[in-house]
């Protein structure tokens, strides 16, 4: 029988050294906040480790002023990591782009203060400021953090290659840290910039260790399984960016998925992920596809923070950050229905 593989871990490997930078407040981070999060989570690991498995883009709550809702994300994130799914926090369905940095920065802190460990999280940290960016960046790996999720700059269009190679090299030295592990953000079609493989091999050729993966969203499959065949054994991890190709990405020799209905569904992703050596792989995989087919023919975040008010029985996760908007009542009721013709359900949330 096939050795199973836990939903979410990592794998031990080697890191090159970069040269240490300042340990000061990095700009836009409040001072109080980087004492809080760095005297009480600070982490100095002498080895890193490659993740793998299945990962969600954690839900941001909103309280009725519109403030991201600490406790009600921590024990969502407590939920996740009981079905063995790691923590992308701060990402699209996140509604990361919605957040400021000392928002992001006091979520992370309560997971943190929670008792979750910072190794299972991969939280977004990308930002069209650079400095904002690093200011991030710095404060999760310093946090110990398994890695970051970078985006591109993405307001200006028509990048070239050499200007997203200058701001990501930029980024990389300025946190100066060799535990840092950069997971690129590719996403075209939101970002309309997205990474060419002459450049991921010119950044893997100068901060080989640091770029170390790759969460794929393009949804372009020729471009995901060549990504995966051209830089597998450059210790460059390819992350589909949704469940509905995890068994092709693994068959490939992908890393697992980064998916926004592993929100909702984690545990049958992360059963895929386990078994996908089994002859049943195949109508898992189906039974994933149809799932996720249901919540996809609403507004993605606001059709899971629907399942997820009535799976609480908490209205308040309904809440969106505009200009996102909440499902009406009607398409409430139709998406519950939807649900319900495939034996939908979340449990013990």
């Amino acid at each position: 029988m096939e050795a199973r593989h836990p939903g979410f871990h990592w794998i031990h490997c080697g890191f090159r050294k970069h040269p240490a930078r300042s340990r000061n407040a990095p700009p836009g981070v409040s001072s109080q906040n980087l004492a809080i999060f760095l005297g009480r989570h600070r982490v100095n690991r002498q080895e890193h480790h490659r993740l793998r498995g299945v990962l969600a883009p954690v839900l941001t709550p909103f309280d009725a002023d519109l403030k991201p809702d600490p406790a009600r994300f921590v024990r969502l994130c407590q939920w996740l990591t009981r079905q063995e799914c790691g923590l992308a926090m701060f990402g699209t369905n996140s509604e990361g782009n919605s957040l400021s940095v000392d928002e992001r920065i006091a979520l992370l802190e309560a997971a943190a203060g929670a008792g979750i460990p910072a190794e299972r999280m991969l939280p977004g940290t990308g930002s069209c400021s650079l400095a904002d960016a690093v200011a991030l960046t710095r404060l999760a790996v310093r946090a110990g953090c398994a890695g970051v999720l970078l985006l591109p700059p993405f307001y200006y269009k028509e990048i070239t290659d050499d200007g997203l190679f200058a701001f990501f090299s930029e980024l990389i030295e300025r946190v100066g840290d060799s535990r840092l592990r950069v997971y690129l953000y590719h996403i075209p079609a939101v970002s309309k910039v997205g990474f060419s493989h002459a450049l991921i091999e010119r950044l893997l050729r100068r901060y080989p260790g640091a770029v170390a993966g790759m969460k794929d969203t393009g949804g372009d499959w020729d471009y995901t399984a060549r990504t995966i065949e051209r830089f597998r054994d450059s210790g460059f991890d390819v992350f589909a960016g949704t469940e509905t190709i995890l068994l092709d990405t693994l068959r490939a020799g992908g890393a697992g998925c980064i998916s926004a209905t592993a929100n909702v569904n984690p545990r049958a992703i992360v059963h895929l992920y386990e078994t996908w050596r089994d002859p049943e792989a195949q109508a898992r995989q189906e039974a994933l596809n149809a799932v996720r087919a249901r919540f996809a023919s609403y507004p993605l975040i606001a059709a899971m923070k629907c399942a997820v008010a009535a799976a609480t029985g908490d209205a308040g996760w309904n809440r969106l950050r505009p200009p996102l908007m909440p499902l009406d009542a009607a398409r409430q009721v139709a998406l519950h229905r939807a649900l319900a013709e495939v034996a939908f359900s979340i449990e013990a949330l």
